[in-house]
């Protein structure tokens, strides 16, 4: 991914750069999820399972509030970039220096650019970046949280919605993401369901949580019944 620096040792800062932003991530990964967890499990937001297809959930969720922030190139660097910043919304970094308890999932998802056309209105995921999203706790609303100090993080009330959910363990590599995207989407054709919208990735652990104990879900918001 080229940043636009010009000059002989442009790709070798970029790259201490990215691995300095990877350590501050897993730094405040540290503080945010291990903490919680001492005395409960981690807050996620409502929601019920209205269907089982095999290794697949249909789940409707409540309505909750984010943090985001949207952050240019691949998906591979979105989280590690994004995580800072939104840790110091949640650690402080807002009007009134309120601070939040770590909740899950992180979720992450390609952000459509919107190409205004005579008709039909098209949408590509490619060129818009990555859209990072924290869940704030229950009970704060996009009316009652803090305004951001960091011009880049911005809250937005998520709207009750049906999601079909793939659940798998591992890495958070391209190849096990894309792996169980397909089965996912290939469970859904199988059951002429729907989806609209880009694919989420949820992540529910730290980067430091063995691979094997990781808990990662990919979400597809399905089409609502006509």
């Amino acid at each position: 991914m080229k940043l636009g620096y010009q000059g002989p040792h442009g790709a070798r800062t970029y790259e201490r750069s990215r691995l300095g932003m990877t350590v501050w991530a897993t730094l405040c990964s540290l503080v945010l999820f291990a903490l919680p967890m001492t005395s409960q499990a981690t807050e996620e937001p409502d929601y019920t399972i209205v269907q089982k297809l095999e290794r697949i959930e249909v789940r409707e969720y409540a309505a909750y509030t984010v943090a985001e922030v949207l952050m240019p190139g691949r998906r591979a660097d979105a989280g590690n970039l994004a995580f800072p910043i939104l840790a110091g919304y949640i650690f402080g970094k807002n009007k009134g220096a309120r601070k939040f308890a770590m909740t899950a999932p992180v979720t992450q998802v390609a952000e459509p650019v919107k190409l205004e056309m005579t008709a039909p209105v098209t949408q590509t995921a490619v060129p818009g970046g990555f859209r990072v999203q924290f869940v704030l706790p229950k009970g704060v609303t996009l009316a009652s949280a803090p305004e951001p100090l960091d011009s880049r993080v911005t809250l937005r009330d998520i709207a009750p919605s049906r999601v079909a959910v793939i659940r798998y363990s591992g890495f958070w590599s391209d190849s096990n993401y894309n792996q169980h995207l397909e089965e996912l989407q290939s469970a859904l054709r199988a059951a002429n369901m729907a989806w609209v919208g880009e694919p989420v990735h949820s992540r529910y652990n730290a980067p430091f949580t063995p691979w094997f104990m990781r808990r990662n879900e990919i979400w597809l918001h399905l089409a609502k019944a006509r």
